[in-house]
């Protein structure tokens, strides 16, 4: 239409344009070019430091490419899971990353996941190999000399609670340590929410009232194990010349804590990174096969573990 307009009539369109302030409409654009650049992300819980270091790797690729996002987190709320997908697919999202969530039905979106979840359709997934990271955390305490080892189980409903509660099974058999049952407690939300910490706090408690006869403790994430930390100051044990802490994830709070926490780290911010980057792949068409990427953990060594106590 405007190259049927003269020279004058588009210069008193553009100035008048301009004196109002007139910004194209995006939706029209969106509809006009059949493209919104947009994608979703859904999370359990956007304060726990695994996964905002996960979004600061997604958001870094994304902005490179020019991409805007939707996040909202869930709470394993299942109806709210299914609600979300709907509306990022109404909002016009080209995609959706998970973290650490189920899908309960497949969305009509290129789909990727970060995490050890079985899903009943095929999806690209982002997964940590856990049997390698618990496998490094236990033989670096059995080389330390620790045979009466604790550990905090996952959350029923966390991808990787099972995952990695089978590898330390595997590992503790493959060094034929014996696993006591009173030296295991799972995680338990608290007050209907995700408080990791608090969590590991009252973890580390009731470790201590079901059983004294362990030195070392390995826990299923870095924020747990610094409120397990925590609880045993408290009642008086030290850390680690007593227990010894072994956490997993190396989050930013894991170099802050007293003493410094050895962890298994996974690379949080590449594994967003790569989320994105397949995401994007599989939306701009030069990706579209699903598959499987195994990440390797590494074990970071710091102040939380020693030798065994001798008594």
């Amino acid at each position: 239409v405007a190259q049927g307009l003269t020279q004058e009539t588009r210069d008193r369109v553009l100035k008048a344009a301009t004196e109002l302030h007139y910004k194209a409409n995006y939706f029209a654009r969106m509809l006009n070019n059949k493209r919104s650049h947009m994608v979703g992300i859904l999370s359990p819980d956007l304060g726990e430091g695994y996964d905002a270091a996960i979004l600061n790797g997604i958001e870094r690729l994304l902005l490179e490419r020019d991409y805007l996002y939707f996040v909202s987190s869930h709470h394993w709320n299942r109806d709210l899971i299914r609600q979300r997908l709907e509306v990022f697919a109404e909002r016009g999202a080209e995609g959706v990353i998970l973290i650490n969530t189920p899908a309960v039905t497949a969305p009509s979106l290129p789909l990727v996941s970060i995490g050890s979840l079985e899903y009943d359709f095929p999806l690209t997934q982002i997964t940590l190999d856990n049997a390698h990271g618990i496998r490094l955390a236990l033989e670096h305490l059995y080389a330390l000399g620790h045979r009466r080892i604790a550990f905090l189980k996952g959350h029923t409903q966390s991808s990787d609670a099972e995952s990695r509660w089978a590898a330390c099974v595997e590992a503790a058999q493959g060094l034929r340590l014996r696993i006591y049952k009173e030296n295991v407690v799972q995680l338990k939300r608290i007050d209907d929410g995700l408080n990791p910490i608090r969590e590991g706090y009252v973890a580390g408690k009731r470790l201590l009232k079901a059983s004294q006869k362990f030195t070392a403790l390995l826990a299923f994430n870095d924020l747990s194990a610094i409120g397990t930390i925590h609880a045993f100051r408290d009642a008086g044990k030290r850390v680690p010349e007593d227990i010894s802490v072994v956490g997993f994830d190396d989050v930013q709070a894991a170099t802050i804590v007293q003493p410094v926490l050895t962890t298994v780290r996974q690379p949080l911010i590449q594994m967003g990174m790569l989320a994105a980057s397949e995401l994007l792949a599989s939306i701009e068409g030069s990706k579209s096969e699903p598959h499987q990427i195994l990440i390797k953990p590494e074990l970071v060594i710091r102040q939380s573990t020693a030798a065994c106590p001798q008594s």
